[in-house]
């Protein structure tokens, strides 16, 4: 199959229209024309190490959550790590496509993935984008009422984390869920206005984390974590158009932040 039929079933699942203004989505590197599809290697991320593995597992396709190129580049002299990915890419002939907040806005995207990882039910938007079927954020229903600490307890081990920060919330049992994927602090009054028990998202800052005690469950996974589902989604939409192709996950743990 060709990679620009790939990008296609990629973006009818999760059109570019549904991308916010500051991002950079969809084709970043690549002649697609003409060009066969060997494989797809999926990642967060794209670094110098991933590229290398595509190329050494047979990938001439690389996809991505997170741009590799988000800003306009005004030179390519391998500098950073940006600069040497597009050299290394364009060298090994390596497409590089992102699917980012289009992903995150698509219905059975990035957080309608969260939401089914947490068993949530009835689901919708906490904030609808105008004028299409997607959104930010979700809502969802528990099966049944939780208590704090057990929720909290199931989100860790869903995420497979080994912390959870959440704020000193008043209520005592969990039942109605609001998420967002990766950075969705800016989300926080449309939770709260929206009645919920409970918010996750991978950011929230520590100052976000004051004043709401009374108002609904903050939690907060990392960015990485909380998004790390993503390549399931990217998996399907490109098996489903593809079923032959190789489809691949990187081996590479692409998140900057360490743990000890």
């Amino acid at each position: 199959m060709k990679i620009r039929e790939i990008i296609g079933a990629l973006e009818e699942f999760a059109p570019l229209s549904l991308q916010d203004g500051y991002d950079n989505a969809g084709l970043q590197i690549g002649l697609t024309k003409d060009a066969e599809a060997s494989g797809a290697l999926l990642c967060l991320d794209v670094t110098e190490e991933v590229i290398d593995e595509a190329v050494k597992r047979g990938c001439n396709m690389v996809v991505s959550h997170h741009p590799l190129l988000f800003k306009p580049l005004k030179s390519i002299s391998g500098r950073d790590y940006i600069e040497r990915c597009v050299i290394k890419a364009i060298k090994n002939d390596v497409t590089i496509y992102s699917a980012h907040t289009n992903l995150d806005s698509a219905k059975d995207g990035v957080n309608y993935k969260i939401a089914e990882k947490l068993g949530l039910a009835g689901l919708t938007w906490l904030e609808p984008k105008p004028g299409t079927e997607g959104g930010e954020g979700v809502v969802g229903t528990l099966p049944e009422p939780m208590e704090k600490e057990d929720f909290v307890a199931l989100v860790k081990e869903t995420f497979d984390v080994d912390c959870v920060r959440y704020n000193s919330w008043t209520g005592e049992t969990v039942k109605r869920v609001a998420l967002c994927g990766g950075a969705g602090s800016f989300l926080i009054p449309k939770a709260i206005a929206s009645g919920v028990d409970a918010f996750i998202t991978g950011e929230i800052g520590y100052h976000k984390f004051f004043g709401f005690e009374d108002q609904l469950l903050l939690m907060e996974l990392g960015h990485y974590e909380s998004e790390q589902f993503t390549l399931e989604i990217l998996r399907d939409v490109i098996k489903k158009a593809a079923p032959e192709m190789q489809v691949l996950n990187t081996t590479i743990d692409t998140n900057p932040i360490n743990y000890l």
